[in-house]
């Protein structure tokens, strides 16, 4: 079991670990509903999916007795806050107690449609990894904090349980709108409405590619194409059509991110990081593939890469992109520059008001008691327990926590030995 009071093997399992920005609640508007078909397989090793004996069901009293839990279909829209698509593919995530989990991807028009906890292709862009820390696989929890075969909780009735859930879209150096989804059942309009993406600020670096806009017809088809096969979770198809889009077009960064993207979703670490390069070699500002060579040097512990990288991303821009000083702090701790460490991670948490990635306070904890300070360690490890009770390692963090505030108690002033 790992202990977090080990930094070493802490990070060692840590792996990485990502963030999404912020939201907002509120909801959009409606669109033209339609009940999207169930996504095919995906052969994707690398987003958790955790299925459960279903024997245990008919002995669980959180299920109703041998009745199956219904799907739960979403489709809506994304746009920007002037009214148009976005040009980038978008993640739409579920955030549930605390914890997001992403579920589908917009298309070329900015629509999506998804049926809840069958993410297979989807790539793991949310601090919800705890398996990358405690190394269990986890499902997606709902108030009840019940593993169920689709990622959702459920309650007695045996019907999913989506309190305490809302539905965001992701794109970094954006803020989106909220929609919750606490009284929505499996034969509900699937309709969610539209989500509108709030600019955050004009910084040098862009989060869209310019460069990418000049795109010619035939590269820009064979891009949509693309975005359109990762929204139907159709990976082989995706990388097909983003090969194109470059071969038609060498300098599509937009493209090689995107591709670059789904090869580090397959495992295809050596590939990915080229294509990456090749993006930020296109259009140098692009803040976005900086970020992705830093989690793939992260997921293979190279630190000094990884602190180069997230280092870039918050040269061009510091103020969009508290991941960059996640991923920066978590190398730097790493690398045992623990005042850095602590400095970018609390960077993160003021760019992260709402604590939308708990694991922030988590890290803290550990650069905290790394340099003594067990009191403001166990704070924050306090703060991490708050936030994802439901996280699998939450029984490791509960342990360590009652070791340090013991430790606390036995040297605050006026304790002996």
């Amino acid at each position: 079991m790992v202990r977090y009071s080990s930094v070493s093997g802490f990070f060692l399992t840590l792996g990485l670990v990502i963030f999404s920005l912020p939201a907002m609640a509120q909801k959009g508007g409606a669109t033209t509903p339609t009940r999207p078909p169930a996504p095919s397989p995906s052969p994707n090793t690398n987003t958790p999916n955790t299925i459960p004996n279903n024997n245990n069901r008919n002995n669980n009293p959180e299920y109703g007795a041998g009745e199956m839990q219904r799907p739960i279909f979403l489709s809506g829209k994304v746009v920007m806050d002037d009214g148009t698509p976005p040009t980038e593919s978008v993640t739409i995530e579920m955030i549930c107690a605390g914890a997001p989990r992403p579920q589908g991807y917009t298309g070329s028009k900015g629509r999506f449609s998804f049926q809840l906890g069958q993410q297979n292709m989807v790539l793991s862009d949310a601090s919800m990894e705890s398996s990358a820390i405690s190394g269990q696989r986890q499902g997606g929890f709902g108030q009840t904090g019940v593993r169920t075969n689709n990622g959702l909780g459920s309650g007695r009735t045996g019907r999913p349980n989506l309190m305490g859930c809302d539905l965001r879209a992701v794109l970094p150096g954006f803020r989106s709108d909220q929609v919750s989804l606490n009284s929505r059942q499996s034969f509900d309009n699937p309709d969610v409405g539209t989500i509108v993406l709030h600019r955050l600020s004009n910084v040098q670096g862009t989060t869209i590619s310019a460069i990418s806009l000049a795109a010619p017809k035939d590269a820009k088809k064979a891009y949509d194409k693309g975005i359109d096969a990762m929204s139907k979770q159709k990976p082989e198809d995706a990388i097909a059509h983003f090969e194109k889009a470059v071969a038609v077009y060498p300098k599509y960064a937009s493209a090689w991110y995107e591709l670059g993207r789904l090869q580090a979703m397959r495992g295809q670490a050596e590939e990915a990081h080229k294509s990456l390069l090749q993006s930020i070699s296109a259009d140098p500002k692009y803040v976005s593939p900086h970020v992705e060579v830093a989690k793939l040097s992260a997921r293979e512990r190279k630190w000094e890469e990884a602190l180069t990288s997230s280092s870039e991303a918050l040269r061009l821009n510091p103020v969009e992109f508290p991941l960059a000083y996640f991923l920066n702090a978590v190398a730097n701790l790493n690398l045992h520059h623990l005042d850095a460490a602590e400095k970018s991670v609390r960077e993160a948490i003021k760019l992260d008001p709402q604590m939308q990635n708990p694991k922030e306070a988590q890290v803290l904890s550990v650069i905290l008691r790394e340099k003594g300070d067990v009191a403001g360690a166990a704070e924050q490890m306090r703060t991490y327990i708050k936030l994802a009770p439901n996280a699998p390692d939450i029984a490791v963090a509960k342990s360590d926590l009652v070791e340090m505030e013991k430790k606390s108690v036995a040297e605050a002033p006026g304790k002996s030995n």
